[in-house]
């Protein structure tokens, strides 16, 4: 590298501090942040038959190299009752867009810089922006009204504290008039709830009980408070295929005893495809592709969904080697102005050098983010690019 060279990425280095500064200032007086009136975070579902709606989400982390759009203007719905399936490769966006929900990303590196996240909070008969709440406020709603189940148990799971402790901290801390008996008695129940029946397990340490009963007080945990939504990030990695659809049984019994609605985040489409009412494709931070199960795995649209789908390996087809789609993920610092997808596509056309696409609804419920399907077109093209 030159000494020209070295003193351009020198000074490129100082902006990138000086923005990161100043967003971290941002963050940190937001954070402290005191007696924020109720009329700042209320907001107005667009369907009040939907339990949350992403509008516009942008998350974004602020490195020493460069911002990182983990999830840059995510839109989609989730409705009540019913389960919604987010997939996408590794790095898409997924977790971090469960995270948003949550509040709990990584600050003051990880912000949420823009959107909105509109929540129907039926306690209180309102709906607010999970966005704008104070973090107090915040703090009665995450593990209460919405809870997650994270991806791995082990790592979720404090390896000092008995499950019993562990349980009856989320119960008590959401229910402070609860005698010590009764919040005993509810984390009993809830484990019945998940099929572990042993009262002993209560007084057991995470690293005695094995991956799936683990899995299972994780899932115990989410429920404990008997949320409206779930986020349930991934939860049968790292198990066996017994186990898994154990557990994915587990969820579906648990929905429908409870009523409450299930973000499922995962890259296994035969999960998604078991479980998922309607069905949002992720890729590099953006919606490609949303509608019901049936639409995106029998009528997919998007080149990359469509992709994925011929990625599944079939039980009826032998082939040599299972397809995968060319080329690599953009950087996320570095994303190009056109389409994010273009140099992996082998549909593209003319028009996918230009501005990125926006939503095009195919059906009231099926929409792509694709050129192909601007004007009422069909998708199809006389070529590859």
């Amino acid at each position: 590298m030159s000494r020209e060279e070295k003193k351009e990425q020198r000074a490129k280095l100082r902006e990138i501090k000086k923005f990161n500064n100043k967003k971290y200032k941002e963050y940190n007086k937001m954070m402290k942040q005191k007696n924020v009136p109720e009329s700042e975070y209320l907001t107005t579902m667009k369907n009040p038959d939907n339990i949350l709606e992403f509008d516009n989400l942008r998350t974004y982390f602020y490195t020493d190299t460069g911002t990182v759009k983990s999830v840059d203007g995510v839109t989609f719905e989730i409705p009540r009752g019913k389960t919604i399936g987010v997939v996408g490769e590794s790095g898409c966006g997924k977790s971090v867009t469960s995270l948003s929900v949550m509040r709990l990303l990584q600050g003051p590196q990880g912000q949420i810089a823009g959107g909105a996240i509109r929540y129907n909070q039926e306690s209180k008969n309102r709906a607010i922006d999970l966005t704008k709440i104070p973090v107090k406020e915040m703090e009665h709603i995450r593990g209460n009204e919405i809870s997650m189940i994270f991806q791995e148990p082990m790592t979720t799971l404090n390896p000092v504290f008995t499950i019993g402790a562990q349980l009856s901290e989320c119960i008590k801390l959401h229910n402070p008039n609860m005698a010590e008996e009764d919040v005993k008695n509810r984390a009993l129940e809830v484990l019945k709830l998940v099929g572990i029946v042993r009262e002993g397990i209560y007084d057991n340490y995470p690293h005695e009980l094995s991956g799936g009963m683990r899995q299972r007080v994780v899932i115990a945990m989410s429920l404990a408070c008997d949320p409206q939504l779930i986020i349930a990030d991934e939860p049968t990695t790292a198990l066996d295929v017994t186990i898994q659809a154990q557990i994915l049984d587990l969820l579906r019994d648990l929905k429908e005893k409870i009523n409450a609605s299930i973000m499922l985040i995962t890259h296994d489409l035969g999960v998604v495809a078991e479980m998922a009412d309607y069905v949002v494709v992720m890729y590099a931070g953006r919606v490609v592709e949303q509608g019901t199960a049936d639409e995106i795995f029998h009528d997919p649209k998007h080149p990359y969904t469509i992709g994925l789908m011929k990625s599944k390996p079939m039980i009826n087809e032998r082939v040599e080697r299972l397809y995968s789609i060319p080329g690599n993920v953009p950087n996320p610092i570095n994303l190009p102005p056109h389409c994010y997808f273009k140099n992996r596509c082998e549909s593209c056309v003319e028009k996918c050098e230009g501005a990125y696409p926006e939503l095009i609804e195919v059906t009231p419920t099926h929409k792509v983010s694709c050129h192909l399907y601007e004007n009422g077109n069909s998708g199809k093209t006389g070529g590859n690019k």
